[in-house]
């Protein structure tokens, strides 16, 4: 019998006694054992701290998010593989998606959130604060990764999305983790764990797993770890008052049991969308995952006068869900997680059964198809019914974590938000109505008590994700009973697992400090205009001051008459009076709009683009013939990804303030207490292109270079080519670029050509041992010239007719056999790349 492994201080090992017993949820099978003794806990957590800690802190978020997308991509590939080890656990392949491809998930959305983050190891967060009267001392906050390790204790039900949607966040703040997986579900987490590790994708130390229960895990925690529980609230109570969390102020978040609550609106009658949207949504939440959600309904809040209605509806509803071992099509529930997990469950009902009539179900009897019944962990539904809500106790307190769920019915939507309150905290709540109102009121009146609520209504069913779905942008968590904690929420998620530090200085310090520009900063006077540099030389606080521009009257006229914007400040100076406005003002915009004429550069460069504007004020008004400048300074730069025919670039936010060039000359006594010069500001956003740096230019000089290195005895550095082959293979693809070789077959398949056809923009290199294309293996197979100096000769010929042929053709598109219809700029990106790759081959670069 396999015993379960763990990976910590860098190695697979197993615990030392024989371990505990883990059972196949289905056909009661004990396959496998989990240990934990023996294992050094101070010393896997320091590991993680330092070994990981040390090589995440350093990343920037954009190089987190990369690696966390890298991951993803690589464990999606190997989905297939967690299934069956999922059918083991007793969870359908419905189950299994939302666990498995629900935890690859995960990674996806936090790895999209580097782009909300700078492009630096730390956070910038929010605005900064002056906190002097001359501007030259400021504060702002920053927030950098704690130097410590995120400890997840995890609950049975979720063994895969639990881990990743706790990781994705600590790796993405650039801190390693430290995961226990419950035992009975443990051996799936082990085989995702196993498969991250062997990717190598992420640093040595990021992860570690122990695969069982540690008691010992929270002894020698420190200040600077994180801790987070999933499981029972009881559990999380006890782990929240351990001795060590206490006296090391180690931050703890609970998401614990809770017994959510759905309400079914006054309006939600049978015969509507509503009802019969309530049935499902209830039934779904009943027998998703066999009930074992932390998330599931567990009470239902019907008007009175529906209860019927809703039992019997609900008792069809559930008559159509077949049980039995999820491996089978027709089953839509399988087994709770074990036997043990069976008798909880039915000690569980069998307390609420004292406050409540069962009315659907038989905790004695179940038909199962395809397994059986007393050798798995199987359990039938169970529907129960409180008529009584408001004197029993027990069905508001006691959680039955299986597919159970109570009746009660309601006289008043006040009625309905105070039994939802007596949750004492869940985790979500919801409601179906069609009337907005009733929806406003439930909400606001019941958020204090849940930490997310889902309104669904016919509008929004068929993109609902529904009652029980967490999701990695939005908050999960909940007051009181469901631990009073939060987890994921994109940003929010992140910030739990960084140090939030206020840092005060000058403007010009804190600029240095941050990377981003803060007003009042000293000036970097760029040596030639910032649109003439590359994102990776322009630097924060770079500086151009423009020449100036006077505002005609004409100039406010033309513009309202190009705009349509005849505001009466502008157009009607009659009607001044008792308004801000002195003289003939001009427009905001066109204030902006002369300010871009004064700093834009108007050739060609690394900007490629206006990306747009991100906010913008006028501080006071301009009058016609008065005069102003611009300076254009650069605030902060953020990396963005790019997957379109386009070259990698980065964004740049522009600080720019506008100035009135004539304010010194003014006497003093027109100039109050807080006048300034300055007259808006605004910051806009520029695409800028990134160096090429990966290759080397293609011209006729630097083939003749590469060639005149190259031998007879010139061996590749990979591949079987010889140098003549190579040579002759490149003379072949710049003959079809020039048209002297017609391709009529493209080998990309259509539906992923266009993904292909823009990696010709990008600075990757070729991957090495790419195998060449059916098409071009006959051109590989035998030599056409007689020697290595005539095969050279040909292909500086057929390289001159190429530059020829765009000559006379400039426009001109000719097919290539991997990357499409090509035109001169993009055969030309084709040439760099392919010869770069060839060269490198021989060793010629």
């Amino acid at each position: 019998m396999r015993k379960i492994e763990h990976y910590v201080t860098g190695n697979w090992t197993t615990g030392t006694e024989e371990g505990q017993l883990i059972h196949d949820a289905v056909t009661g099978e004990a396959f496998a054992s989990i240990a934990t003794e023996g294992l050094d806990i101070p010393e896997i957590l320091q590991y993680g701290r330092t070994t990981g800690g040390e090589v995440l802190r350093k990343m920037t978020f954009q190089e987190r998010g990369n690696m966390l997308k890298k991951l993803a991509l690589y464990l999606t590939k190997r989905k297939d593989a967690f299934y069956e080890l999922s059918y083991r656990t007793g969870a359908t392949k419905l189950d299994s998606w939302i666990d498995i491809e629900g935890g690859f998930g995960n990674l996806f959305a936090n790895a999209s959130l580097r782009k909300l983050f700078p492009n630096q190891p730390f956070h910038v967060e929010g605005d900064p604060i002056d906190l002097s009267r001359g501007g030259r001392f400021m504060a702002h906050h920053i927030m950098v990764p704690k130097k410590g390790v995120a400890v997840h204790i995890n609950a049975f039900n979720f063994p895969v999305w639990g881990m990743l949607e706790k990781c994705a966040v600590n790796w993405m703040a650039g801190m390693p983790a430290v995961v226990l997986p419950a035992p009975s579900s443990s051996y799936l987490a082990e085989a995702v764990a196993r498969t991250i590790i062997e990717s190598r994708i992420l640093p040595e130390g990021a992860l570690q797993i122990i695969n069982g229960t540690v008691k010992t895990i929270l002894d020698t925690v420190v200040s600077q770890d994180v801790v987070t529980f999933t499981g029972s609230a009881a559990t999380g109570r006890l782990l929240k008052a351990h001795t060590r969390l206490i006296q090391e102020s180690v931050p703890f978040t609970t998401e614990a049991d809770s017994l959510n609550a759905s309400v079914l609106g006054e309006d939600a009658v049978p015969g509507t969308p509503e009802f019969d949207l309530f049935i499902k949504e209830v039934r779904k939440e009943m027998t998703v995952k066999a009930g074992q959600k932390c998330t599931a309904i567990r009470r239902i809040i019907v008007p009175e006068n529906l209860v019927e209605d809703v039992q019997i509806a609900l008792g069809k509803a559930l008559d159509k869900v077949t049980i039995g071992d999820p491996r089978l099509k027709e089953v839509r529930m399988g087994a709770l997680v074990s036997k043990q997990q069976v008798e909880a469950v039915r000690d569980s009902v069998n307390d609420l059964a004292k406050e409540a009539q069962i009315v659907y179900g038989n905790l004695n009897k179940i038909d199962t198809v395809g397994a059986d019944a007393k050798k798995g962990a199987f359990i039938s539904p169970i529907l129960l019914r409180a008529d009584n809500p408001f004197q029993n106790s027990v069905i508001h307190e006691r959680e039955a974590f299986g597919p159970v769920s109570t009746i009660m019915p309601y006289k008043t939507l006040d009625e309905a938000v105070q039994l939802a309150q007596m949750g004492k905290g869940s985790l979500v709540s919801s409601i179906v109505t069609n009337d907005d109102n009733i929806a406003r009121d439930y909400v606001v009146n019941a958020a204090s008590h849940h930490g997310r609520i889902l309104v669904l209504n016919r509008e929004s069913a068929k993109e609902s994700t529904g009652h029980g779905s967490p999701l990695p942008y939005l908050v999960h968590g909940g007051p009181g009973r469901a631990g009073g904690g939060e987890e994921m929420g994109g940003m929010r998620g992140i910030k739990h697992y960084l140090q939030r530090t206020a840092i005060q200085g000058s403007p010009s310090t804190i600029t240095e400090i941050t990377g981003v520009y803060q007003q009042n900063a000293k000036y970097k006077e760029a040596e030639k205009h910032p649109f003439q540099y590359h994102w990776e030389d322009i630097q924060p606080g770079m500086s151009l001051k423009t020449h100036k521009r006077t505002i005609t009257d004409s100039d406010i006229v033309n513009f309202a008459n190009l705009t349509w914007d005849h505001f009466y400040a502008h157009t009607d100076i009659t009607s001044l009076d008792g308004s801000i406005f002195e003289k003939r003002t001009a427009h905001g915009y066109f204030i902006i709009s002369a300010a871009a004429g004064l700093f834009v550069y108007p050739n060609k460069g690394p900007v490629a683009a206006n990306y747009g504007l991100d906010s913008i004020r006028f501080l006071r008004p301009l009058y016609h013939n008065d005069t102003i400048y611009v300076r254009l300074t650069c605030k902060e730069k953020v990396d963005r990804d790019v997957a379109s025919t386009e070259h990698p670039s980065g964004i740049v936010k522009w600080h720019v303030e506008v100035f009135d060039a004539n304010f010194e000359d003014r006497p003093e006594s027109e100039k109050g207490p807080k006048d300034s010069p300055l007259v808006a500001v605004a910051t806009i956003l520029t695409m800028v292109q990134k160096k090429q740096k990966t290759f080397v230019e293609i011209n006729k000089a630097s083939i003749e270079n590469c060639l005149s290195k190259l031998t007879e005895d010139s061996k590749p550095l990979w591949g079987t080519m010889s140098a003549q082959h190579m040579v002759e293979h490149l003379e072949y693809s710049v003959r079809i670029s020039s048209g002297e070789i017609e391709v009529n077959e493209i080998a990309t398949p259509e539906k992923i050509l266009e993904k292909v056809h823009a990696t010709l923009y990008n600075y990757k290199k070729m991957p090495k041992e790419h195998p060449a294309p059916k098409q071009l293996e006959k051109e590989l197979e035998t030599l056409s010239y007689n020697s290595l100096m005539e095969a050279k000769q040909n292909l500086l010929d057929a390289f001159d007719n190429y530059i020829e042929f765009f000559k006379k053709q400039p426009e001109a598109k000719l097919t290539n056999i991997v990357f499409g219809e090509l035109n001169k700029y993009e055969w030309n990106l084709f040439h760099r790349k392919h010869f770069n790759h060839h060269f490198e081959q021989f060793g010629l670069l």
